[in-house]
């Protein structure tokens, strides 16, 4: 299994299709759609889910023409698997939350970013597993300043340095959301001076958090859709899953959905187009330092 170099053309346009179609029906707008009409969430839909994709894997072992879409199938067991099975175990660290301060901030994220990094390593084994070498889900620094593939419609009409792209809309997006969550919780002066003394924490949990979240939600996708639907279609497919995954999160509701979305295909085209982790967790590095700073605020 070779690594290919950026762009990875459309490779089956069928299959890029039906891999759009299964990742709809098994990402969070089904519990968006009950949640609307119902109220409520059924506590079988994980388990329909799973049961579509272990289906579908099945199917592709044994049916050829849905075979290049199998390890696209065992990652997505694999991450509904893993995430389901970290909230049966306590994560919960003592001496690690003391070591970092020991404040309210550090009691809310430390059991979490420990799970969720958990889940990182088990997804990394299973990428290992299936055969993907490191650079091919991505796990390596890249070439920092590969060019983009322009954007005129943010600004970049021409096949500018990543360096440039990666640091504007770094801090555009950072920002952005900064000013989000400013206005929906309105801190005072007295809330913003009492988290000087947890940014250590803050600065900490974001850098896992980046980490854990590409490793979850972007590593995995690309690597296995890009050989089938090209590096466009697997970049979009991952920033709807990845985005549309944050409606119940924060930013939360439907505009943040979409904003998500769009942060999530920023991401993405930082990864296929450097053909590593770095610009991608260096952006989603500064968007967490903004959103868990107004969390702390919250909190303390």
């Amino acid at each position: 299994m070779q690594s290919n170099p950026y762009p990875v053309p459309l490779n089956n346009r069928k299959l890029t299709w039906f891999a759009w179609g299964v990742t709809a029906l098994v990402s969070v707008a089904p519990d968006i759609a009950f949640n609307e009409i119902l109220g409520f969430i059924p506590a079988w839909l994980l388990t329909v889910k799973i049961g579509i994709l272990i289906g579908l894997c099945l199917t592709a072992i044994f049916w050829t023409p849905l075979r290049p879409l199998r390890n696209y199938f065992l990652i997505l067991i694999a991450f509904f698997g893993l995430n389901a099975l970290r909230s049966s175990f306590d994560f919960t660290l003592p001496f690690l939350q003391k070591l970092l301060g020991g404040s309210v901030f550090d009691a809310r994220m430390q059991a979490e970013q420990t799970g969720k990094l958990a889940v990182s390593i088990a997804m990394i084994l299973v990428l290992l597993i299936l055969g993907y070498k490191r650079k091919q889900f991505f796990l390596t620094r890249g070439d920092l300043k590969a060019p983009i593939d322009p954007v005129p419609w943010l600004g970049f009409p021409k096949r500018d340095p990543w360096p440039k792209f990666g640091l504007q809309w770094g801090f555009y997006i950072a920002i952005a959301l900064a000013v989000f969550q400013y206005l929906g919780l309105r801190p005072g002066a007295d809330q913003m001076l009492n988290i000087i003394p947890i940014l250590p924490s803050i600065l900490f949990y974001a850098a896992l958090n980046a980490f854990n979240e590409e490793i979850v939600y972007r590593s995995p996708m690309l690597a296995t859709l890009e050989p089938i639907g090209g590096s466009k279609h697997a970049l979009w497919l991952a920033a709807y899953f990845f985005g549309i995954g944050h409606y119940f999160g924060v930013p939360g509701g439907l505009v943040g959905g979409i904003l998500s979305i769009f942060m999530g295909w920023i991401l993405g085209k930082g990864m296929v187009e450097t053909r590593g982790f770095f610009w991608t967790w260096w952006i989603h590095l500064l968007s967490d330092i903004a959103i868990f700073s107004f969390l702390a605020m919250s909190l303390v």
